[in-house]
């Protein structure tokens, strides 16, 4: 078996608009707030609401689905992103374009939750891990080049402008997707489980102590990092004047950092799992931690780009989890996983809206770094769900499991 090369890289191009479009107010928080008259902490929100949406409807949305040809559902969450992302562009309301982006949350859970279960079908039992990579390439680049390039696009021709992009390469993704992606029918398992089977399946997920453990570790990193990324606009001005097209750089920066760590981690993500996120958790929670105080100009940079180098690559390495330790029920698994991550950009966007609030602006680094350091230490004494090394023997193990419980 070997690549589904274009089908991989449609899903990535899709990923990469997800991504895109659900952090660009973080950069456009100035101008939204300006032109729709609402403060930039309640702009902030736009990422808990669209969050917390997306996480209370993943697991039943993926439970109602399950029935759809895997191609066919994948194409339709991309083009409900995009009607979304047209509704937001003309949007002449804040509660409007709030609106907007809650259709979206509806369909990005079940996108996400589909998106790993239709890798592993595209690739190799022992280079799943390096095709969630490949794939994660489309998030590091909408860090590389969503974010920035859509921040300096708004502050150009204006905000709307920049979410209407977001529309447009929508409509060209599910074009892509229904041209390249083969034929993927819901397995036979899948075909014959009822919704209420389906949704028990997502809630007894949770029982398997390795599924937990990757949630626990899952929510507790982003909510520190969301917490701070989600103000970064804001941070970096304090910390070294930026604002503008400084601003659009060194998000730019930030993203093409993640963009070379996570090719670099995908070349050994099937083979040492656990050093790597322990490596990548540690540069996290030092880059970040040293925002905190006032830094000016140059350590800001330094630590922003270490921050981004870190935290980018390491969901290629999560998002290979669920598909590893759960081959019985990878679409149950990956749904969970997708409600954490969910919650912890949501909750971390929330706490920190808080502290904004309250003027503790400082306050958000210090806790990103405590939060990955705990993240850290969870992985640590987890070694059953990050394992130190795999085996080609352990792959071909776990893909007879996912293809014998398929039947």
């Amino acid at each position: 078996m070997s690549f589904h090369r274009s089908a991989l890289a449609a899903i990535g191009a899709s990923a990469f608009f997800y991504v895109a479009a659900e952090t660009l107010p973080i950069g456009l928080l100035p101008q939204i707030s300006a032109d729709l008259h609402v403060s930039e902490a309640r702009v902030g929100l736009l990422m808990t609401s669209y969050a917390v949406v997306a996480a209370l409807s993943t697991i039943p949305l993926t439970a109602v689905t399950m029935r759809i040809p895997r191609h066919l559902l994948i194409a339709v969450t991309v083009a409900i992103f995009a009607v979304s992302q047209a509704a937001a562009t003309f949007a002449p309301t804040f509660p409007i374009l709030a609106g907007s982006r809650l259709l979206c949350a509806l369909a990005h859970g079940v996108f996400w939750s589909v998106l790993l279960p239709i890798v592993a079908r595209l690739a190799p039992p022992d280079q799943i891990g390096r095709a969630s990579a490949l794939t994660s390439l489309g998030n590091s680049l909408a860090i590389v080049l969503g974010v920035p390039l859509g921040t300096a696009l708004g502050q150009w021709l204006g905000w709307r402008v920049a979410i209407g992009s977001m529309a447009v390469g929508g409509v060209i993704c599910v074009v892509l997707l229904l041209t390249v992606l083969p034929a993927l029918p819901p397995l036979p398992r899948d075909r014959a489980a009822g919704v209420g089977q389906q949704l028990g399946n997502a809630v007894r997920i949770l029982r398997d102590g390795r599924v937990a453990r990757l949630c626990l570790v899952t929510a507790v990193l982003v909510i520190g990092h969301f917490a701070a990324y989600t103000y970064i606009a804001p941070l970096v001005r304090r910390d070294g004047g930026l604002d503008g097209a400084g601003l659009s750089a060194l998000l730019l920066g930030y993203g093409v950092a993640g963009l070379l760590t996570t090719y670099l981690v995908g070349r050994h993500i099937d083979r040492r799992p656990g050093p790597l996120l322990l490596i990548l958790l540690a540069a996290q929670a030092a880059s970040v931690a040293l925002l905190a105080p006032v830094l000016g100009l140059a350590p800001t940079i330094v630590a922003t780009l270490v921050w981004g180098g870190a935290f980018t690559a390491i969901p290629a390495v999560l998002g290979s989890v669920p598909l590893r330790i759960a081959p019985h029920a990878r679409d149950a698994a990956s749904a969970v996983y997708v409600v954490a991550f969910q919650i912890g950009i949501g909750s971390g966007a929330f706490v920190g809206e808080r502290l904004v609030t309250a003027g503790s602006l400082g306050m958000l680094p210090l806790l990103a770094g405590v939060l990955a350091v705990v993240a850290g230490t969870l992985v640590l004494f987890s070694r059953s769900v990050f394992p130190t090394r795999i085996s080609a023997d352990d792959h071909h193990r776990v893909a007879a499991e996912a293809a014998a419980v398929a039947r």
